[in-house]
């Protein structure tokens, strides 16, 4: 906020001006009090009604100026922030965020944000706004009766110990319910987009038990901000309404005994009670305050994450090989999934990576893409750490395309553009190679306005096979040295698929291709084949040379074809495929 002054100031100031502007009612009315009882005139009353009149028009009007000033400032904060927060997320270890999660992130982003906005539309405007009333109302006190302001002042502490009381408490039990929440959040979204295979392999109830854990320990967190809440908010309340039971009785005395006038008193009591209302406000808020200061806790937080990789500068042999040598690597501090890992694969090679689910490919994949470092061993690129090449280098060396892809807002251009480095730039002639490679140039042409077509939330929906397509022809656009392509036609129908990867062979013809294969016609076509067992190398060689073996390559292309280890029957027929 200090980077908006002007606004701020603004704010401020109106807000102050405001406070002040309701300091004359009660004086007015409590004089009005006095000279009733004393003997007044009609015109007299009507003066000072008229009066009163235009300083509560000049107080509603200040009170709109703090309003419209006070959300400017908010607008233009919490554009920064999220502006950062996207910059911040960006520049993200890749291995962070997949571990985090979408729903932590998006939580963040959306929820984190709109509290954000709300505390400082509504609630920060309300804090100042008391704060003003409070300290104005009560040097309008003293100049009315010093006497029996401090008399009623000795209900403040009360409210100030329970207030830090609960704000030395609020923060930790909101951050909890937050990231409690984060956690439901990504629960569901986990269940929703994977409902496929949840149903597929009878998944249901365990990811129901899942969700209802998680939304357990939501409501858990919830109600450990409720338990403080329920000592705060009546305590407070009670706080709020000693003041005024105290002017009221005291009030009375001192008329009585002659220490204050009528119009004194009178004064103090309604500056109590317009004192109240807005501190009575201010608690209400201050429960969206300790959510907004947790929420901008996360949101900051995002930046102190460390980095995966330190950066070193290093001479390459110029062979453009992939090596892995004797690798091992576990998630975070679990249990090692991978064992001993020893592969090289030399320029222009084709590699595919079959195993059973979970066996490790896909693990292994993300390790020769420099998305993960191993806990032992080495991944090099051109005698290169993979992990310790600046991100820009790696990602114009290695390149990896997964299952998951995402089409972002904006024309399929733009989408395909994404994958174009700083200072380059693509034209159409290369983004049409690339869609045709990719079997998607006549869909694309049929689109209304062709590359110019409006994509992704709220605009013209692709499939999933065509998000497929399109995340392949950005990873041909961007032009690695290195493919990483991970179930990159998973979502395609096999005959579909089978095109594809046709085309992409002939069209990637010299280049480095390491393919996590499922569908094992792709690892038929590669030149060798690594079979990954419980996290190890089980076999390495060519299909030729693996069926040759009779081991469990043999076993799984048999099992897959539906017929006997024939090659030459897989080359000249289609059934492979």
């Amino acid at each position: 906020m200090r980077q908006h002054p002007k606004l701020l100031v603004g704010a401020l100031g109106l807000n102050a001006a405001a406070a002040a502007a309701g300091l004359v009612g009660p004086r007015l009315l409590g004089d009005l009090v006095q000279a009733v009882v004393g003997g007044t005139t009609v015109g007299h009353v009507t003066g000072v009604v008229l009066v009163l009149l235009f300083f509560v028009l000049v107080q509603s009007w200040l009170i709109r100026g703090a309003t419209v000033q006070g959300g400017r400032l908010s607008q233009a904060v919490l554009a920064e922030v999220r502006e950062q927060f996207v910059e911040r997320v960006l520049a993200l270890p890749l291995s962070t965020a997949e571990e985090a999660g979408s729903g932590d992130l998006v939580s963040r982003a959306s929820r984190g944000v709109d509290e954000m906005q709300r505390a400082a539309q509504y609630a920060l405007p309300a804090i100042l706004t008391a704060g003003f009333t409070f300290l104005l109302t009560v040097i309008g006190m003293l100049a009315v009766s010093p006497g029996l302001t401090l008399v009623i002042l000795i209900a403040v502490p009360p409210v100030v110990l329970v207030t830090r009381w609960y704000l030395s408490r609020s923060t930790d039990a909101y951050r909890a319910y937050k990231t409690a929440a984060a956690g439901m959040t990504e629960e569901l979204a986990a269940s929703t987009d994977g409902a496929a295979t949840i149903e597929a392999l009878g998944l249901a109830n365990r990811r129901i038990e899942a969700g209802d854990t998680s939304v357990a320990a939501t409501y858990a967190a919830d109600i450990g901000t409720l338990r403080l809440r329920t000592v705060f908010m009546p305590t407070a309340e009670i706080g709020y309404r000693l003041p005024m039971i105290a002017a009221l009785l005291l009030g009375g005395y001192f008329y009585n005994q002659g220490w204050a006038s009528l119009s004194a008193v009178t004064a103090v009591v309604l500056y109590t009670q317009q004192m109240s209302e807005p501190i009575s406000q201010a608690r209400d808020w201050l429960t969206e305050m300790q959510n907004a200061t947790t929420s901008l806790q996360r949101l900051l937080g995002v930046t102190e994450v460390p980095p995966d990789r330190q950066v070193r500068e290093h001479t390459v042999d110029g062979r453009q090989s992939l090596t892995v040598e004797n690798v091992t690597f576990g998630y975070g501090d679990g249990p090692e999934v991978l064992h001993g890992i020893d592969i090289t694969v030399a320029k222009g090679e084709r590699l595919a990576i079959v195993g059973a689910s979970g066996a490790g490919k896909s693990t292994l994949g993300r390790l020769m893409a420099g998305i993960h470092g191993p806990r032992s061993g080495s991944v090099r690129f051109d005698g290169a750490p993979l992990i310790e090449l600046p991100l820009e280098q790696l990602r114009s060396e290695v390149a990896l395309v997964s299952h998951e892809q995402y089409v972002l807002g904006g024309t399929l251009r733009e989408n395909l553009a994404l994958a174009v480095r700083a200072g380059e730039s693509a034209g159409d002639e290369e983004l049409w190679s690339a869609l045709k490679a990719v079997e998607a140039k006549d869909w694309v042409q049929a689109l209304p306005d062709g590359l110019e077509t409006a994509v992704g939330s709220g605009s013209t929906s692709l499939s999933p096979a065509q998000t497929q397509q399109l995340a392949i022809a950005r990873l041909i656009v961007a032009d690695p040295k290195v493919l990483v392509l991970d179930e990159a036609t998973s979502l395609l129908d096999p005959s579909s698929a089978r095109d594809l990867e046709r085309s992409l062979n002939a069209l990637l013809a010299g280049r480095t291709v390491i393919t996590i294969a499922h569908r094992l016609h792709t690892a038929y076509d590669a030149d060798r084949i690594a079979v990954i067992e419980d996290g190890r190398v089980a076999e390495l060689g060519s299909h030729t040379e693996l069926i040759a073996n009779d081991g469990y390559y043999a076993r799984l292309w048999s099992s897959w074809h539906g017929g006997p280890t024939d090659t030459k029957m897989c080359m000249e027929g289609e059934q492979c495929s």
